[in-house]
C-alpha cells in the first residue's frame, strides 16, 4: 500500500515590506523543508500577498505512521522557524492501493 501525507501551512510575514522579501524568506524555507525532510514542498498560494503564504507539502510512503510523524516533524520545524509565524496548518493522509 502506499500512503501519501499532504499538508497545507498558511503563514504570516510581518516584518517584510516587499514581495522580494517576502520570497527571499518563502524560497529559503521551501529549501530547508526540501533538503530536511526530502519531500515535495512548493509555495502554493498568496503569490502576490506581500506579508502571508501557502506551503504545500507532500510525502510518500509505505507506512501510514511515517507519513504522519513525517508531517508532525515538517509543522513543528516551520513553527520553531522564527522567520514567519504559522497561522494555520493542515494535513491529511491519503491511501493508495
Amino acid at each position: 500500500m502506499m500512503v501519501v501525507g499532504i499538508c497545507r501551512i498558511v503563514l504570516s510575514i510581518d516584518e517584510v515590506f516587499s514581495l522580494k522579501e517576502k520570497r527571499h524568506i518563502v524560497k529559503s524555507i521551501v529549501e530547508r523543508l526540501k533538503s530536511r525532510f526530502n519531500a515535495s514542498v512548493a509555495e502554493v498560494d498568496l503569490n502576490d500577498k506581500w506579508q502571508r503564504a501557502v506551503i504545500g507539502v507532500a510525502c510518500v510512503s509505505n507506512e501510514a505512521g511515517h507519513a504522519d510523524s513525517m508531517m508532525a516533524s515538517i509543522v513543528n520545524f516551520v513553527e520553531n522557524d522564527g522567520r514567519a509565524v504559522m497561522t494555520d496548518y493542515s494535513t491529511e493522509t491519503i491511501y493508495v492501493d
